[in-house]
């Protein structure tokens, strides 16, 4: 049995998130579904985490287990050939038998992109908040630094099936950066891990603090603002540990 690990790119917009939903387009359930066919068998594709609908990755990373022995860059061509342009397998690796993409991962960074201006291209819309109306930039960076460190992030999180477990709800953020270019606001975040909606909950707070609406005090804020859309949030890449006897990439 080998164990793959995929790297991979999506356009979330026309997918219901990552997670297998009956009935429902999702980037987990298009993987299951191609690499169950080539294996001859179901297989399960686990991922680093379960993007909501409508978000975007750059690099996600999921593994599989399969039988089959195709060569790594025939596995990648064969599983991009069967799946739409809006998802790319964008590298293949084999990893140990007992890897697994969510629970040893180490970090994960997420960006959310609002654009500033007027007037937004047509051509940026889909991945993008457009909000042209006055914020206090200054104070929302500044505001921004204040998620760093090891919170209860537990207001800054929506209902989710698991919350019955009584998980805990604490995260380490390493680093919470706004940056401002030209026309535009750029939140990078990088975390141990991150609740559902917890990024866009974050942006939502940020443009509150913006809008004078909520303080931008020196600690968490005991609630937050109103969920960003999904469509300017990119998981930009989740970290590992090395691996111990990591094998050729396709």
């Amino acid at each position: 049995m080998r164990r793959i690990r995929i790297h991979l790119a999506y356009d979330g917009g026309p997918f219901h998130g990552w997670q297998v939903q009956p009935g429902l387009p999702t980037i987990q359930g298009l993987l299951e579904e191609i690499v169950s066919a080539m294996e001859g068998k179901p297989v399960h594709v686990a991922g680093s985490g379960r993007t909501d609908a409508g978000v975007h990755a750059l690099a996600q990373v999921a593994a599989f287990s399969i039988e089959n022995p195709i060569p790594l860059p025939n596995l990648r061509r064969a599983v991009n050939r069967l799946l739409p342009p809006a998802i790319r397998v964008l590298s293949t690796q084999e990893v140990p038998a007992d890897f697994h993409p969510r629970f040893d991962a180490i970090s994960k960074t997420y960006e959310y992109r609002i654009v500033r201006t007027e007037v937004c291209s047509p051509f940026e819309w889909p991945y993008v908040y457009h909000h042209p109306y006055p914020l206090d930039e200054e104070r929302m960076a500044a505001f921004a630094r204040v998620f760093e460190g090891e919170h209860d992030f537990s207001a800054f999180a929506a209902s989710d099936v698991r919350d019955s477990e009584g998980k805990s709800k604490v995260r380490t953020i390493f680093s919470s950066l706004l940056e401002r270019p030209p026309g535009r606001l750029v939140y990078r975040v990088r975390g141990s891990g991150f609740l559902k909606h917890m990024v866009r909950n974050i942006v939502g707070t940020l443009i509150e603090c913006g809008r004078g609406n909520l303080p931008c005090v020196t600690a968490l804020p005991g609630r937050s603002g109103a969920t960003a859309p999904a469509k300017g949030l990119f998981l930009l890449g989740v970290e590992y540990p090395p691996l111990e006897h990591p094998d050729d990439r396709a």
